[in-house]
């Protein structure tokens, strides 16, 4: 397999948690890496390969202007290496805009996608996780690309997390066909009506809610990119909260803290399957090659986990799954 090229200048704790977990990859997983950007800046590569590359694009600067001016930013040089097949897949946890932009611009959309979605991982215990999309590509959308997006989505949980036959829910603020705005009720017509369907074996379950995302209910849950990372968001901040209230809580007195020391073992699998860094990042569904967006503040272990994602869709050849399942008719 050609290396996985990693953005090693994105993210809050770039260059080195990118480097060590790129080397970690290597070292673990047994997966090819290239790292791009500034080579001085890199520190101990492990002798990792580096594409040059001189500029950088920050974390809050704008994605399209700066995708478009700044040609030899790390980002645009990793989408480059995918598109040129120098690499087989690009990694970043840097500007989420950026990410996407540098991928769109360099690597095309595949043919029949309207646009490309982010499709992320949703933990649920106990189960294979929900994949919850957009989460944040598309603020506005039209009902036609929610149901490319359902396409695209039953694909990846496919392609991903082995679900024979995904079930699809579109969110909305009640379970009736009736509830929600103009766009969900439009969605919810052309989903109803099946002809997306296709081959795939997916089955569409109807409108969701936003408390029915983290349970077994539902696979793949579509929206627009502006409400869905709103949930993403909020049941992010809301994980935190509770896992911080836990914490005092096992803390707040001897008693506490010894019956803290009996629930770990049970408790620390749960955690683990909750915490972020282990789903891997988020797919951007849609371009015509795998690009894997991970969060800000990933670490190396972090880093670690989305280069062993973006390995097996290479391998798993999702990119070609989801051409077939938006081929238009000619």
């Amino acid at each position: 397999m050609l290396p996985i090229a990693v953005d090693a200048m994105g993210g809050d704790n770039a260059p080195a948690a990118i480097v060590a977990g790129a080397r970690l990859a290597v070292e673990e997983l047994g997966v090819p890496v290239v790292l791009v950007g500034r080579s001085a800046e890199l520190g101990d590569t492990g002798g990792l390969d580096v594409i040059e590359a001189s500029e950088v694009i920050a974390m809050d600067a704008d994605a399209g202007s700066s995708v478009r001016r700044m040609k030899d930013s790390s980002l645009v040089r990793a989408a480059e290496a995918v598109r040129d097949g120098v690499a087989s897949a690009m990694v970043s946890a840097g500007n989420t805009g950026a990410t996407m932009a540098s991928a769109l611009l360099r690597m095309g959309r595949i043919r029949g996608v309207s646009r490309p979605a982010i499709a992320t991982p949703i933990p649920v215990p106990g189960s294979t996780p929900t994949v919850l999309l957009d989460a944040g590509a598309n603020a506005e959308c039209s009902a036609e690309w929610l149901v490319q997006f359902a396409q695209m989505g039953v694909v990846f949980a496919s392609d991903r997390f082995g679900i024979a036959r995904p079930r699809v829910g579109l969110l909305s603020i009640g379970e009736e066909p009736t509830k929600g705005n103009p766009l969900v009720k439009e969605t919810h017509e052309l989903l109803a009506e099946g002809a997306w369907i296709g081959s795939t074996g997916a089955e569409f379950v109807g409108n969701v809610e936003g408390r029915d995302i983290m349970t077994t209910e539902v696979d793949v849950v579509v929206t627009d990119g502006f409400t869905g990372n709103v949930a993403l968001k909020t049941l992010e901040g809301s994980l935190k909260t509770l896992i911080a209230a836990l914490l005092a809580a096992f803390d707040s007195s001897d008693e506490a803290r010894t019956a803290a020391g009996a629930l770990w073992p049970s408790l620390l699998p749960l955690y683990a399957s909750m915490d972020p860094e282990n789903t891997g990042g988020a797919m951007l569904l849609g371009v015509d090659g795998v690009c894997i967006i991970s969060h800000g503040s990933s670490s190396a272990r972090a880093m670690v986990n989305a280069i062993g994602v973006a390995a097996d869709m290479v391998r798993g050849g999702v990119v070609g799954h989801l051409a077939t399942a938006v081929a238009p008719a000619d």
